[in-house]
């Protein structure tokens, strides 16, 4: 019986132990040789991301002592693996140059591929020998923030450390495969009422949002703060409402269309803006006069509906909308930011944030104790999974064009070895107690609805 057998027929810890490795295993992954595929396109081509990710056999590393193998069940695509597979704004195989080039244990990322993939779930199957709160059998979900802990600034928040990664992206071996590498300091306990697939879809984007809104290093949102949501049917987004209106806020979210509006609401939108009716385009963040003028419009909607301006804007779309966020938080408010999917080369009116004292905060994924007490908000049911779409690993091209394309809604998820959707769950009453629909708010708004088997 293969290893993969074995997971799959919940074999005992001490079984999965005896099973051998594989020397190969299935990954989603780029080819060096296609570097520079896009070369020659022009900035504004259509880059298709299905031209470059590739499914197929590439080897099992050898563990490092601070590291596991996890026999991965499902994983779900972020916005870093459409920026992988265009090779922009960086090739990522110039990250796997640079990690690999220190020497040692790193040097076994510097591969002629790169194994994408920021999320996953899955069971520990290894444990390196200096692994301590780890066992092999183990279900786990995999932080993407992969962190030095001998770093001194680790102790206080790995997120500062100079030597801070982020996995599958900046690092090999990540979670769109049937194996992936990861730090025992990246693993999460996996809910145990969840699916594979649905626990997939947390770390990444539910941890990114909680660190950016509950965290003491992000806004710090309390109850009653107005908090405009840009993009709040999306991954990051759909998140973000629900931790909104979970810790008593009011969550205004701004959408691209009425199909993205109905999902917003169903995630706790108090209220939904349609970005086209205030007329926010891609080159919107480009003018100034535009910026006032989107700014003053989207105002006057949400004083209308709340009688406040926000006091917080969840920030990460960037360049078409930055200088927007910052115009239309209130004075004395916050603009957090973690990301730029529209580019990272924002324009603001600067006399909007001297002048009324607002603040901008720059946040990346989260550390691990973030990362868990995000988790404990799924435990109790006041978070939800936001999966919508589902592909299996074959497939994962057209998952992550899915994505680039900006044509889902919630997460896209990828089964990787788990052979359909709706296994993992070993809590069944606490499931049963949430609500099948409860959990999956956003499965009617699948681009492809079939079953995936």
């Amino acid at each position: 019986m293969s290893l993969s057998d074995a997971v799959l027929s919940g074999a005992s810890p001490d079984e999965l132990e005896r099973t051998p490795l594989p020397s190969h295993f299935t990954a989603a992954h780029l080819r060096v040789e296609d570097e520079g595929a896009f070369a020659d396109y022009a900035e504004d081509a259509d880059k298709d991301v299905r031209h470059t990710l590739h499914v197929g056999e590439v080897p099992v590393p050898e563990l490092a002592p601070d590291e596991v193998l996890v026999a991965v069940m499902a994983s779900s695509v972020n916005y870093n693996t459409v920026w992988s597979a265009k090779f922009e704004p960086l090739s990522t195989f110039r990250f796997l140059r640079s990690y690999g080039r220190e020497g040692g244990w790193a040097a076994r990322h510097d591969q002629p591929f790169h194994v994408l993939g920021s999320d996953a779930a899955g069971v520990v199957v290894r444990v390196g020998t200096g692994v301590r709160h780890w066992r092999i059998g183990d279900h786990v979900m995999v932080n993407a923030a992969y962190v030095d802990d001998q770093e001194p600034i680790s102790q206080a928040d790995g997120m500062l450390g100079e030597h801070q990664l982020a996995w599958g992206y900046e690092t090999n071996y990540g979670g769109l495969a049937h194996y992936s590498v990861a730090r025992a300091s990246q693993l999460i306990p996996k809910p145990a009422h969840l699916t594979w697939e649905e626990a997939a879809t947390i770390p990444a984007c539910a941890g990114t949002a909680y660190r950016m809104l509950v965290s003491d290093r992000g806004a710090r949102m309390k109850q009653g703060d107005v908090v405009l949501i840009w993009g709040a049917s999306g991954g990051l987004g759909a998140y973000a409402a629900q931790l909104v209106k979970n810790g008593g806020g009011i969550a205004v979210g701004v959408v691209g269309s009425e199909e993205k509006a109905e999902a917003a609401r169903r995630l706790g939108c108090d209220v939904v803006v349609n970005r086209e009716e205030i007329g926010i385009g891609d080159d919107t963040g480009d003018d100034p006069a535009q910026v006032a003028a989107a700014g003053k419009r989207l105002g006057r909607q949400v004083r209308a509906a709340v009688g406040a301006d926000p006091d917080i804007v969840f920030e990460h779309v960037g360049r078409s909308t930055f200088g927007i966020s910052v115009f239309i938080v209130r004075r004395g408010g916050t603009v957090v930011t973690c990301g730029s999917s529209t580019g990272y080369i924002h324009q603001f009116d600067n006399r909007y944030l001297w002048m009324r004292l607002k603040r901008v905060i720059g946040s990346h994924v989260a550390n691990l104790q973030e990362q868990v007490e995000c988790a404990r908000l799924f435990e109790q049911g006041g978070v939800v999974p936001t999966l919508s779409s589902l592909f299996p690993l074959s497939e994962v091209g057209e998952a992550t064009r899915l994505v680039q394309l900006n044509q889902h809604i919630g997460k896209v998820g990828v089964l990787c070895l788990a052979p359909e959707r709706g296994l993992g769950v070993t809590a069944p009453e606490l499931r049963a107690r949430i609500g099948e629909d409860a959990l999956n708010p956003l499965r009617s708004f699948a681009a492809r609805p079939e079953p995936v088997a």
